[in-house]
């Protein structure tokens, strides 16, 4: 065996562990912290394969590249041709360079034509991102299909985990086990999609919220995207993610490059939760996390208060109320602008309605200001109307194939952000807009997948993607301060791509709060809970048409970015009172909402959620406890609590700030008003359940004595 060199990356116990030749560039280990190495050949001969009849001569040894030309027959990383030559690299180690936290290697095919670096960086809490670039060093034109980023998954990954949806039932879980062959789930919607996983995850056998390993990978990227789990013959797995490329969308002219996007895995022995803790800590150890800057502040936003109906009046009596509840920042929707008078004309003209606002949006600003808030507007800058001014004198300002006129959606065409005329057009319209009034925050939407997405005849899919990324950071860079709020229909594009421009997720359009207590409760699996708005809704869904009590609806609301989605005038004097209350205990505990470790907590019971937000140092936490359904026995399981220190002793009460749930008992259980236990009791015995009504919640306070 030929010595070979290493580069052993380590951070927050995880360790990737990669062998470096020349012949073959391998990853030996992604996973718990190996500690110090000191013997590398010994690890390196521990993970040589043996080789099995009917496969090839020599041991089966893939490498960071996947090439069929050295034996491996998966899924390459690289994919493409030079008219149907050069389809098979072999890619030589022609320099590298490492550090404890990262490795950048280039390989090179001077015969093909190619050279292609990869860097693996640890970015913050173990979580590790991967990034690519293929450049054409040959004479022609190269055809890329694909650049993904595959790593190894351990043998005893045996089930999967992802998350499937549509609109107003965003990710939910979809488990499997791992079998032969490849699982791949694809958008090919030209964003994220309601149908998006954020995280592709790959477990232990029976791993939870709470135990078990977990290899998790997402794509950092908002257009198409594949995430796959391919399991071999041989038995062995693997974990991938890219952009999926749609035909000729990406043809490398001599000397021209393709950086793929990059790709953040996640590594955690602690379950799904520690995959969720990790992915928090990173993002929010970035300068520019929304908390960093500032507490989130508690929203309005009068989508379902007013719809199109846009009226002074009605807007100062909103704005009224909302000061007395305590609401920091009200949001107009959609409506001010153009002929926008419903949802089938107007959109791209970027111009105040004189019919609806004659004087402008300042007087409204004006009566929010007054009442002690801040100002936020919505916005779809890339889509228009057929119907609308913009459309009219620019036909061609659509992405389009062969200038035929792609299907509308939601009455919307796309607009091509890769033309510089049209981007420029949508620019300057936001710009002056945000320049004219004092606006704070931008709500901005995107209603519709992109169909027949070209631009001179060729997919634009990655283009238009990136033309957006540079929109949102020079309107943040013309205007400091200004947050955005990624929205498309709801949670049709959140990914952690988008999450390192953006300062919010609207996560879903269905306020129902019980459809919420799922959407939110997986969306939490990779976003952290600042991140995501989450309203109360009328009182009657719009989406659902379920009727919930204003506590069911208040307390899963407090579990993310909290706000409201209502039209609070026609609140009772309670109602206000309680939701006065609700925003006080908000402002109170959004710190430790927003900064704490979230835990999911096994219930045993498809009846029922346990989660809460537990503070770094275990002093404090709140939880929920919620009934989803009715029970199937007379009595629920125990309520446990974990994520505190199991030696310290801690004060556990439920409290009340938007009224007391209803109870469906004779006799109620005795801690409700308080008591002293250990963390370790609060885990093991846990506290004995009331008897609530179907979808109901209790909140538990919990603090270290």
């Amino acid at each position: 065996m030929k010595p070979s060199s290493f580069a052993h990356l380590r951070q927050d116990g995880v360790s990737f562990l990669v062998s470096l030749t020349p012949e073959l560039v391998r990853i030996i280990h992604w996973g718990e912290d190996l500690g110090d190495i000191k013997d590398f050949e010994s690890y390196l001969a521990a993970s040589i394969e043996p080789t099995a009849h009917a496969e090839g001569d020599f041991p089966d040894q893939s490498g960071i590249w996947r090439e069929q030309a050295r034996g491996a027959i998966g899924s390459p990383v690289l994919r493409g041709h030079r008219q149907g030559e050069d389809f098979s690299p072999l890619f030589v180690l022609i320099s590298h360079s490492s550090s404890e936290q990262e490795l950048v290697v280039v390989g090179e095919d001077a015969a093909a034509g190619l050279r292609i670096e990869t860097s693996f960086s640890f970015v913050g809490a173990g979580v590790l991102v991967t990034t690519q670039a293929v450049t054409n060093i040959g004479p022609g034109d190269y055809f890329l299909e694909d650049l993904a980023t595959y790593l190894p998954l351990p043998d005893r990954a045996q089930e999967s985990l992802d998350f499937a949806g549509r609109w107003v039932k965003e990710r939910q879980p979809v488990r499997r086990q791992i079998q032969p062959g490849v699982v791949s789930r694809e958008v090919r919607e030209g964003r994220t999609s309601h149908d998006y996983t954020i995280l592709q995850l790959a477990m232990t056998t029976a791993a939870t919220f709470r135990t078990g390993e977990v290899w998790a990978m997402g794509l950092m990227f908002s257009g198409n995207s594949r995430h796959t789990i391919e399991q071999l013959q041989s038995g062995r797995k693997s974990i991938s993610a890219s952009e999926l490329l749609m035909p000729g969308e990406m043809i490398l002219e001599a000397g021209k490059s393709y950086e793929a996007a990059p790709v953040a895995a996640v590594y955690s022995n602690s379950g799904v939760d520690g995959t969720s803790d990790r992915s928090y800590r990173w993002l929010r150890s970035r300068p520019d996390h929304p908390t960093n800057k500032r507490p989130r502040p508690l929203t309005l936003n009068v989508w379902e208060a007013v719809y199109f109906d846009h009226d002074l009046g009605k807007l100062t009596e909103l704005a009224k109320v909302a000061k007395r509840i305590g609401v920091e920042r009200f949001v107009l929707d959609d409506g001010w602008f153009g002929s926008r008078r419903d949802d089938t004309s107007g959109l791209g003209d970027w111009v105040i309605s004189k019919d609806v606002w004659p004087e402008g949006l300042g007087p409204l600003i004006e009566v929010v200001k007054a009442n002690g808030m801040e100002f936020g507007l919505w916005f779809e800058g890339e889509m228009v109307n057929p119907d609308s001014d913009v459309y009219r004198a620019h036909p061609e300002w659509i992405l389009n194939v062969d200038g035929r006129v792609p299907p509308t959606g939601r009455g919307q065409l796309v607009l091509d952000l890769t033309n510089p005329n049209c981007y420029q057009h949508v620019f300057d319209q936001t710009n002056k807009i945000l320049t004219d009034f004092d606006i704070s925050y931008i709500k901005w939407d995107h209603n519709r997948p992109l169909v027949d997405p070209g631009h001179n005849g060729k997919a634009a899919v990655h283009e238009q993607t990136k033309s957006l990324y540079r929109l949102f950071t020079e309107l943040k860079a013309n205007h400091p301060g200004l947050e955005i709020e990624s929205c498309a229909s709801g949670g049709g594009r959140v990914d952690l791509g988008i999450a390192q421009i953006v300062d919010r997720f609207w996560v879903s359009d269905c306020n129902d709060a019980l459809e919420r207590q799922y959407i939110q409760r997986y969306t939490q699996i990779g976003i952290p809970p600042e991140m995501l708005g989450s309203h109360i809704g009328p009182t009657e869904s719009h989406t659902t048409g379920r009727v919930h009590s204003l506590g069911f609806r208040a307390i899963t609301a407090l579990f993310g970015h909290a706000g409201l989605e209502w039209d609070i005038t026609k609140a009772t004097a309670d109602e206000q009172d309680h939701l006065k209350n609700w925003a006080t205990y908000y402002k109170k505990n959004r710190d430790l909402l927003h900064s704490g470790k979230v835990v999911r907590v096994e219930t045993d019971n498809e009846a029922t959620f346990v989660h809460g937000v537990v503070s770094q140092d275990q002093s404090k936490a709140i939880f929920a406890y919620v009934t989803l359904q009715g029970q199937a026995a007379s009595r629920a399981n125990a309520i446990l609590i974990d994520g505190l220190d199991s030696n310290r002793s801690y004060s556990v009460k439920a409290v009340y700030p938007v009224g007391k749930p209803v109870f469906q008992e004779r006799t109620g259980p005795k801690w409700l008003d308080g008591v002293v236990l250990t963390g370790k009791a609060l885990t093991q015995m846990g506290l004995r359940a009331p008897i609530l009504f179907p979808e109901t919640a209790l909140l538990i306070e919990i603090e270290a004595i």
